[in-house]
């Protein structure tokens, strides 16, 4: 059983620094047992980041998308009726009151929990983040760039945060989406989601945006792993290991990588 304070030193060992802006995404059952749980590991991060560290987690919820993969598995095979009544049941967004997707792990919804945290207004991929930077962070998310210019991912490229990976491979690092929106043939798509009123309804909701990918995201690992050799931090966490990345300088070689694969 680990103890907040055994997981702090692991956090300074890794070199995770007091006052940074840290990105955290995590498969917590690879770190084993910790008193507390997931809010232990939440009080060990925040511990290592100090009263001037802003924690960063990604609270996203794609069920609420009519296009994501999660929603397709799900409606798969089902009769027009059958989908009408699926769509009925979908739960309206709010970024108060719902919950982080289970897909994105304990520890995004623990510290969208926390007193104080502030969450970003995106019904698809909201960010959640707690401390002096938290606000400046998730302030604005506009529903076109679900992680593009103007989320809280580009505002993590541009304050020059870092991602820590714990139990995850570096390429999890969910701003690696950035580059997607810099290709000058990038698709676009019609998003589709319900969200819950300032009065208490239910709304549908379109807009137009990039369409993503993920199947070049394992390749682009074995990129950030080579190319970033000297710069990525891996050791471990407890049970976990973990990798410590600088986004900006990830991104930035993701892209360059991307652009001559397409060639």
């Amino acid at each position: 059983m680990y103890s907040v304070t055994e997981l702090i030193a692991d956090l300074d060992r890794l070199g995770v620094r007091p006052g940074e802006t840290l990105l955290v995404q995590a498969a917590l059952r690879s770190v084993g047992p910790v008193v507390d749980g997931a809010q232990g590991v939440v009080r060990a991060l925040r511990g290592a980041l100090g009263a001037d560290g802003t924690l960063v987690v990604y609270t996203a919820t794609p069920e609420n998308s009519r296009t994501s993969s999660s929603y397709r598995a799900a409606v798969a095979g089902m009769t027009p009726a059958q989908l009408r009544r699926y769509h009925a049941r979908m739960p309206a967004w709010d970024a108060a009151e719902t919950p982080a997707s289970p897909t994105m792990g304990r520890l995004a919804e623990e510290v969208r929990l926390l007193p104080g945290a502030r969450r970003s207004g995106h019904p698809q991929t909201s960010f959640t983040a707690i401390g002096p930077r938290a606000e400046e962070i998730t302030a604005s998310h506009p529903w076109p760039s679900h992680l593009g210019e103007g989320s809280p991912a580009h505002r993590l490229y541009e304050a020059g945060a870092r991602c820590l990976m714990i139990g995850v491979p570096v390429w999890c690092c969910t701003p690696l989406h950035l580059l997607e929106y810099w290709q000058p043939d990038r698709e676009e798509q019609r998003y589709r989601c319900v969200v819950r009123t300032p009065d208490g309804r239910r709304s549908w909701r379109s807009f137009t945006g990039t369409r993503l990918h993920d199947e070049h995201f394992p390749a682009m690992g074995e990129v950030l792993a080579e190319g970033l050799a000297d710069e990525i931090r891996s050791g471990p966490v407890g049970d976990a290991r973990c990798h410590l990345m600088p986004i900006r300088e990830a991104v930035d070689l993701a892209d360059k990588w991307y652009r001559n694969r397409q060639i």
